[in-house]
């Protein structure tokens, strides 16, 4: 489950006058209310079948509508490889800004982004105007889940790490998760949250990577992120105020990657 209450959600940037997308939430498969009411324990099967559980199907709608029915056929042909991924990208992008606007009205820090991998199904397509209200569609098209790349899946050893974390072999960066958190900030668009969160992540890498700087090389790259702590600090200074300029949220974005990269070469290094 999503979290919005089922329904219809206009989204647009503030201020502005035109709405960008509406947001069409369902919930699909919900079990009976009867058993969503159910407070005693009850004796379980040994061997249980899979419980059904509801899901939830969000549909992303542009509000600017195509012209008409040749333009829409041309708009789902173009639905191709990078091109049906940038569109999906840009879908999750609408989708978590929700969430992110659902987990504060909410109080609700649980309440998490989501990724276009943890999507059953994926589709584009296009319909009129009562059809894509309800999450129908006139024609569409289901795109294949992306292939991960092996290289940077080979590079993060992730279910090593995993095991290691685990098993108290190893224990998690505190600049991971924070760093974690400014990258969803980033992929939604909250590009001044994304800057408050780097500037307390790189403090942190700077601290913790200290130690491994002698490995492969990570003294290079800690040098160019503490280069980096000046603009990271003007970026994150501007963000209290308001929305940041394009060039210093090209700066956030930049470093997050950068930053990004550093862990990734502890990681491929073997280092827990």
């Amino acid at each position: 489950m999503l979290g919005p209450a089922d329904g219809r959600y206009v989204v647009r940037t503030p201020g502005a006058d035109e709405a960008e997308h509406v947001l069409v939430v369902r919930t699909l498969a919900a079990p009976p209310r009867r058993r969503l009411r159910r407070r005693r324990p009850r004796p379980a099967e040994p061997d249980p079948e899979p419980t059904a559980v509801p899901t939830s199907r969000a549909t992303v709608i542009a509000a600017e509508p195509l012209a008409d029915a040749q333009a829409a056929q041309a708009w789902l042909r173009e639905a191709r490889g990078d091109a049906a991924e940038r569109r999906l990208a840009e879908a999750v992008a609408v989708l978590n800004r929700t969430l992110a606007a659902h987990r504060v009205a909410a109080a609700d820090h649980a309440l998490r982004d989501v990724a276009r991998d943890q999507a059953l199904v994926a589709r584009l397509g296009f319909g009129s105007g009562d059809e894509v209200a309800d999450g129908h569609w006139t024609e569409a098209v289901e795109v294949p889940a992306a292939t991960r790349r092996t290289r940077r899946t080979a590079a993060l050893r992730p279910q090593e790490r995993l095991a290691a974390l685990l098993g108290g072999r190893a224990e998690p960066l505190a600049c991971e998760e924070l760093l974690l958190r400014a990258r969803a900030d980033l992929d939604r668009g909250a590009t001044r949250e994304a800057a408050l969160q780097l500037r307390v992540a790189l403090e942190a890498a700077l601290t913790e990577l200290s130690e491994y700087a002698e490995v492969t090389d990570l003294a290079a790259r800690l040098d160019e992120l503490r280069a980096a702590r000046g603009e990271v600090g003007e970026a994150a200074n501007a963000a209290l105020q308001g929305p940041l300029e394009n060039a210093q949220a090209a700066a956030v974005e930049r470093v997050i990657g950068r930053l990004e990269a550093a862990l990734r070469a502890k990681s491929a290094a073997g280092l827990a």
